[in-house]
């Protein structure tokens, strides 16, 4: 799940090495039904915040946020809170399953303030047109 989030790649493009697409598509869902995530999610952000490595300053500036076209609508409906027969919401804490994913999540959490640091000799995102009148013209 995590590889599908990081490279967006299609749902039937997993790769073998992570089983069967269906397999993996259906935890997922299961997992967004009965609130797995949002508990992994309080989880690590609460190891993370004891460790001082959260900022909780967020400053949002926009006066709009459209919506695509798309989005009119979407299902307003609650996925079913159980995809197995005789599941039950909160059964996933003894999953060892789950606990490797927790794991490798706060390892992905710890990490993530090493992709936000840009390397030193990396080449600047931006330059700006020559001023002096050589080159091309910025005109179209």
């Amino acid at each position: 799940m995590l590889y599908r989030v990081r490279t967006g790649v299609q749902w039937r493009d997993l790769p073998e090495r992570f089983g069967p697409w269906e397999t993996v598509y259906k935890r997922h869902r299961r997992w967004s039904a009965d609130g797995t995530w949002k508990m992994l999610l309080a989880q690590i952000q609460a190891a993370e915040d004891a460790a001082g490595r959260v900022d909780w300053d967020v400053s949002v500036v926009s006066t709009a946020v459209r919506a695509h076209q798309h989005a009119a609508g979407a299902r307003r409906a609650p996925l079913p809170a159980a995809f197995q027969k005789g599941a039950r919401a909160g059964t996933n804490e003894a999953d060892p399953v789950l606990r490797r994913l927790a794991v490798r999540l706060e390892e992905v959490v710890a990490s993530a303030s090493a992709w936000d640091a840009p390397a030193a000799a990396s080449p600047p995102k931006f330059t700006s047109p020559p001023t002096d009148g050589a080159g091309p013209s910025p005109s179209r």
